[in-house]
This record gives C-alpha cells, structure tokens and sequence, in this order.
C-alpha cells in the first residue's frame, strides 16, 4: 500500500482538481449543470478506492493534515469579506436567510423524527439525520454524536459521519443544477448576458487592454498577492488562539470561527483607516485556491463504503431531505431573496450549506459564477449565514430537539 505524506497528498489533490476541470470540459453534461470541478476530481478517486475495497484492496493511503489549515484559510478569506458597508447593503437579506435556514433546520428534524418513527427507529435517530448533520455538517455531527449515545443511539458517530458524507455528495451534485434550471427555466439576466448585450453595439478597438503588462505592475501585483497571503496567516494564527478561548469557555463552535472574525477585523480597519491597503482580488483568489484543494482532498478520502453499509431508510431520509431543501430554494427562498440572478445563485449556496458544508455551497456558487459571471450579493449573503450565523441557532434547535425526545 502507498502511504502518502500531506504534501504528497496535496498534491495528488492538485492533480485531480486539474484533472477535474479537464473533464468538465469535456463532458458537456458535467458543464452545462456547472458540476465543481474539486467534486469530480475528488469523487473519482473515491469511486477507485470504492471499487478497489471490493477486492479487499487499499492501493494508497491518504494523510489529509493539511485538510483543517486550506479550510481555516478559506473561512479567513471569507471573513476578510465581511465589510460593514457591504454588511449594510446585505443586513435585510442575512436576516431573512437566516430565518429561513432556521426555520428549515427545525422542518429537516421533524421530517427526520416522521420517517425515523415509520420505520421503527428512534426519533433520536432521525435528529441526527436532520438538522445535526445536514444544517450543521460533519463537525457539529461528530460534537453531538456523544449525546446521542447516552440516550441510547446505538452507533451514533457512524451514523453522523456516513449521513454528513452522503448529504456533502448530494449537496455538491444538486445546488449547480439547480440553479442552473431555475437561470434558464425563469429566464433570469446574468452579468455575461449583460455583457453579450453591451458587447454587440461595441467595437473590437473598444475593448480595454489590460495595463499591468509592466515590471513594475508585476511586481506590484506580486507584492499584493504576497502581503495577502501574509495578513491571511497573520488573522488563523490569532483566530486560533481566539477560537481556543471559545473552546475553554465550553462553546462548541467550528475552529475556523476565530480566524473568520479575525479576518473582518482587520478588513473593517483597513476600509475605516487605511493602515494595511489590502488587495481584496488576492484575497480572493487565496480563498479560492484553498478551497479547491480543500474540498479536493476532503472527497478524495471520503469512505463512500460507510454509505454502503448504510439502511435503507438513512437513504431515504436524505432523499427526503433534499427534496424539502430544493422546494424551499424554489419558492420562498427565491422570492424572498429577490427572484433575481443572484437570488438563484443564493439558492444553489442554500441547497449547500444545509445539506453539506459552507465549503459545498461556496463551489457550487463559485462554479456557477464562472459560467454565468459574478454575484456579489450571493456571496454576501450566502457565506455569513452559512459559515457562522446558522451554526449558533442549528445548536439551539438541536438542543430542544433531543431535550424533548430523549
């Protein structure tokens, strides 16, 4: 068996997210539904080492230490974001969101309790199923699994871990599409329709040539990209003090929280006094970066055999699931939201973070975003709710949840 180092592992990633951007490209299927490249990259080895494990063999061994740092430098660059004068602009619509995701985190238990009872399982069962694993993902799963177990789940960590993998899969394949069909089914105007309008009355000569072909250009732009990166692992180094603190004080919070709030500090100061003249577009494609490789790597080592093994009715239940996420993203969401490109492009972010992680509907966003063109306020919105807002009122629910049916 060949065991790889995290570097090695890294990289390996690295090579599959290429090969997973070549493929899209040529499958127009995997293109026309804005399939992310990481998930097929990642999922094809997951789907080798699936079809390996049925002749009893593990050809490689994966060390995915570098998984937690690219995850904890996107949520930083994503917090790096977070200005309050774009928080002012998108104050109305994080409120709605978050009532909306709320609202079906409390809907996804219920629903999960109804299909746990019929088929003879603990309500406790379907809990987990719900909002514990689908709104809160792998992390909050793995938090609560304890819990469970002492009110007698039997193998609640295997239950939270295998149904957070399998709603990760389902979110990662569904939010695309989805948006996608409501795009072009409702005829919404994107930012590149925009642009194919403004560019037919245009000239070729008209179109601006880029200016930072220079040394110095280069170099200013690399100096950028360097100071970026710098400020970048300047807010995890103290976020993970901060998110320390938090953890001392009995909070269960998600580990790059610190590093996110640390990263809007720093980029409040930077709008307001100038000190640190940060390059957002760096930022961004830092942020970016990691999360590719992140999710990447995430699925490489997903152990598609744990869903195998699962009943039937955990199957049915995310079935389910993901039903209601897609009827709520189709009509409340859609018209609260503005009924609008960026609303669509919410609402496949939407189908992400409530069925896998803020990471699945940033690249489900973020794939739709370089087809149709950019959408500020989606990624706004979207990430706020998903990486921080919705992780304190889902640990709410979740409490009264297994208080009552215990």
């Amino acid at each position: 068996m060949l065991t790889l180092d995290p570097i090695q592992t890294l990289a390996c990633g690295g090579v599959f997210l290429i090969a997973g951007y070549a493929i899209r490209g040529r499958v127009p299927l995997l293109s026309r539904f804005s399939i992310p490249a990481p998930v097929i990259g990642g999922l094809l080895v997951a789907l080798a080492l699936l079809a390996c494990r049925q002749w009893n063999v593990t050809p490689v061994r994966f060390d995915t230490a570098l998984k937690q740092p690219l995850m904890i430098a996107f949520f930083t660059a994503i917090g790096f974001n977070a200005s309050t004068s774009l928080l002012k602009v998108g104050g109305r619509q994080i409120v709605l969101l978050l009532g909306l995701a709320t609202g079906l985190a409390v809907v996804q238990n219920v629903v999960g309790i109804a299909l746990a009872t019929a088929f003879g399982l603990p309500p406790l069962f379907g809990v987990i199923t719900g909002s514990v694993t689908l709104a809160g993902g792998p992390a909050t799963g793995l938090a609560f699994a304890p819990l469970f177990t002492a009110d007698g789940v039997q193998g609640a960590p295997s239950v939270a871990l295998a149904n957070a993998m399998a709603g990760i899969v389902f979110a990662s394949v569904i939010g695309a599409p989805l948006a996608t069909m409501l795009i072009e089914r409702l005829k919404l105007r994107t930012p590149r329709s925009l642009d194919m309008a403004d560019g037919a009355q245009a000239s070729p000569q008209a179109v601006p040539v880029p200016a930072a072909t220079s040394v110095d250009g280069a170099e200013a732009q690399a100096y950028a990209g360097l100071k970026s990166f710098v400020f970048i692992l300047l807010a995890m180094g103290i976020g993970a003090w901060i998110s320390g603190g938090l953890g001392a004080l009995g909070l269960t919070l998600p580990s790059y929280i610190g590093a996110m709030l640390v990263g809007a500090l720093i980029r409040n100061l930077d709008d307001h006094l100038g000190w640190f003249g940060l390059s957002p577009r760096s930022i961004d494609i830092i942020g970016n970066a990691a999360l590719s490789l992140f999710l990447v790597v995430a699925l490489m080592d997903l152990h598609l055999w744990d869903l195998a093994g699962l009943a039937m009715p955990l199957l049915v239940i995310l079935g389910v699931q993901s039903i209601v996420v897609m009827a709520v993203c189709c009509w409340p969401l859609l018209r609260l939201m503005g009924r609008d490109y960026d609303a669509a492009v919410m609402a496949s972010g939407f189908v992400g973070f409530m069925l896998g992680t803020t990471a699945n509907a940033v690249a489900v966003m973020s794939s739709l975003t370089e087809r149709f063109g950019p959408a500020p306020r989606a990624f706004l919105v979207a990430p706020i709710v998903g990486a921080f807002l919705i992780d304190f009122t889902n640990a709410i629910v979740i409490t009264v949840f297994i208080n009552v049916w215990k």
